[in-house]
């Protein structure tokens, strides 16, 4: 039964390890566009959707409210997104890209290929690995 308790016999550990070896491997390349590992999270959602909600974008990264203002005031403060109460319901602040946090996509660009690289690991390898993962996140909800 002890065996069960043993660090080396959980699943969870590795996975944790995991995390922060690849944002580790993420941060020189995150460093030279002035940036942390939850910003880029926001960037790329925000590259793909302009505008969302602070609700909506917390549930995309997986970041709760109180996390995420202070991580977005940071942002407007590099100009990099701004934010605005909603027109509709003043209650919701709405978060797009200004220019700069648009114009940051064209750097970001080679970030993957860079992390496979660093990593040495293969697309496929990294395909396979997500796919576990999401699939066990998607039974979590």
């Amino acid at each position: 039964m002890s065996d069960q308790l043993a660090l080396e016999n959980q699943v969870c550990f590795p996975i944790y390890a995991l995390a922060r070896e690849i944002v580790n491997h993420y941060r020189p390349f995150l460093d030279e566009l002035d940036i942390t590992y939850p910003q880029y999270l926001v960037l790329l959602v925000l590259w793909k959707e302009t505008e969302l909600a602070v609700g909506q974008l917390g549930e995309r990264v997986f970041l709760d409210t109180g996390t995420l203002t202070p991580l977005l005031k940071r942002m407007q403060q590099k100009e990099l997104v701004s934010r605005q109460r909603s027109t509709q319901d003043e209650r919701i602040v709405m978060v797009s890209l200004t220019p700069k946090g648009i114009k940051l996509k064209e750097q970001a660009c080679s970030i993957p290929q860079k992390l496979m690289e660093s990593m040495q690991v293969t697309p496929e390898e990294l395909n396979l690995l997500k796919e576990v993962v999401c699939r066990i996140l998607n039974k979590q909800k």
